[in-house]
């Protein structure tokens, strides 16, 4: 991330939008479980939110600064690994629900994002609940990516991309600026 989105992403304003908005719509109505997987924490601004209810939390982080960072900062509940969101160093079948914000735009490739969506299905209980959100491109999004890595996810194929990594229940919901999407593991 360049150094204004990395100022946004680990800022009290961000937090409080994540604590108030984000979570609660992006989560609106879906069962987290006893044993949430987090892909992607970045600063930890969900982490910290999700973590207050979670019986046990692991997260996965692809950068080590931000996964060391990290390690320092959230609760006992909450496991910090370093790892790729598309070859996690997990069990199969471990957690009932994975999660992932605001982060699959950055992951470098369309197949990569499928790579992770494999991932989060093969890392579910049968049954098992994957959710999240990621920005869609606004003006002033792709300015805040001028530099970064930005993949944006299209509400239209997410559904059929997350069928072919094995999940049914799709659901896709689009605003102008983001999208949401929780999806079952089959």
């Amino acid at each position: 991330m360049n150094l204004l989105h990395n100022r946004i992403c680990k800022s009290a304003k961000w937090f409080e939008k994540v604590e108030r908005h984000l979570l609660p719509w992006a989560l609106d109505g879906v069962p987290l479980g006893g044993n949430l997987l987090e892909i992607g924490p970045g600063f930890g601004a969900t982490t910290r939110v999700l973590a207050r209810d979670a019986g046990a939390m692991t997260v996965v982080e692809v950068n080590p600064k931000l996964a060391a960072r990290l390690r320092d900062k959230v609760p006992a509940n909450v496991t910090v690994l370093e790892g790729d969101g598309a070859a996690m160093p997990l069990p199969d079948a471990g957690f009932e629900s994975v999660v992932c914000f605001t982060m699959l735009h950055h992951v470098p490739s369309a197949a990569r994002q499928d790579e992770l969506f494999a991932e989060a299905r093969r890392v579910l209980t049968p049954g098992g609940v994957f959710a999240g959100s990621d920005s869609l491109p606004t003006p002033r999004f792709r300015l805040l990516h001028i530099g970064d890595i930005m993949v944006p996810l299209d509400p239209a194929t997410l559904p059929s991309r997350l069928e072919r990594a094995g999940f049914t229940g799709i659901k896709v919901e689009a605003r102008t600026d983001r999208l949401r999407f929780r999806a079952t593991a089959g």
